[in-house]
């Protein structure tokens, strides 16, 4: 049924309720900012008013501050963007004393990824932000390679995965949202295994890896080879995977990947998501978001939707 056959039943002038409550968080939307895309929110703060937002999820933070990978990091490509950044950050104690004075002034859900190279890091980190006033929750990345295993990543490993959980479920009182890898044989699984090990709610997808190759040097563009594709180029994969991640929980989930208008993010909880996260489209348009929330708001209306939870898993089959 498309827009010019279904009419709103709503007055034009009623405002839709596009509340969410997301792992305990109080959200106005459902429109997030992804993490690595917005810096650590004072970057846009000039270029729009990051109160409208549901929720800003800061740039990856470990223990102690980490440079990243050296230049070249970052590549624009068909469809979207190749990076590897390398996770630079200030460190627990350098985004407390540099960003969360700003990001207190601001009445907008502040989220923090977290990341380490070990286990031990990842209980270390997520204890440290009990004593950061304003933190309103985390994201754990496990994406990021173990260390002491030999560099196999968290996020693909099943007995990785709930053993990362399980840890900094224990050193962390906050809301704790899973980021989720698309590497993986089986989303359904690596999302039982975060829900059981005490998730609150998941995050889907972090970027897929890829590789560039300047064919006139016949050497990488990225000093690190490989990087992560974002961008639309994604979308279609994240949609599956966020629609297979939804089904096998009952928590919620946060659908990202691709997200250039609002109507990619309707796609995203049409097909389970309670909530979404704009990422590489904020490169683009720094106001990319607002008009995401603006655009739900929208469809709600010409759809005859009071509240967006009617979105959220309303995929006919």
């Amino acid at each position: 049924m498309n827009d010019e056959t279904k009419k709103s039943d709503l007055p034009i002038d009623v405002p839709v309720d596009l509340s969410v409550n997301i792992a305990g968080l109080e959200m106005k939307n459902p429109v997030m900012v992804a993490s690595g895309t917005f810096g650590y929110g004072s970057e846009y703060a000039e270029q729009m008013d990051i109160d409208r937002l549901g929720a800003i999820v800061v740039k990856g933070i470990c223990m102690d501050a980490w440079d990243g990978n050296k230049p070249s990091r970052m590549v624009e490509v068909p469809g979207g963007l190749v990076n590897a950044i390398g996770l630079q950050g200030p460190g627990v104690a350098g985004f407390d004393e540099k960003y969360m004075p700003f990001l207190r002034q601001h009445d907008v859900p502040v989220i923090v990824n977290i990341w380490g190279r070990s286990l031990e890091e990842y209980g270390e980190v997520a204890a440290a932000f009990e004593d950061v006033e304003g933190v309103s929750g985390l994201e754990l990345n496990i994406s990021c390679p173990n260390v002491k295993e030999g560099g196999i990543a968290f996020g693909t490993n099943p007995t990785m995965t709930a053993d990362v959980v399980a840890h900094v479920r224990k050193n962390t009182t906050l809301p704790l949202i899973v980021k989720l890898s698309p590497n993986v044989p089986n989303i359904a699984e690596f999302a039982k295994i975060a829900e059981a090990e005490g998730s609150d709610a998941l995050s889907l997808i972090n970027t897929l890896p890829a590789m560039v190759i300047d064919v006139e040097t016949r050497k990488p563009v990225l000093s690190n080879v490989i990087g992560g594709l974002s961008g639309s180029a994604i979308h279609p994969v994240a949609v599956k995977l966020v629609w297979e991640a939804a089904k096998a929980v009952k928590i919620p989930v946060i659908g990202m990947g691709g997200i250039m208008r609002a109507e990619d993010a309707i796609e995203f909880m049409i097909a389970g998501a309670a909530a979404v996260a704009v990422g590489t489209a904020n490169f683009i348009d720094p106001v990319a978001s607002l008009n995401v929330i603006d655009g739900i708001a929208a469809y709600m209306k010409r759809h005859g939707m009071s509240s967006v939870s009617e979105l959220t898993g309303s995929l006919e089959l």
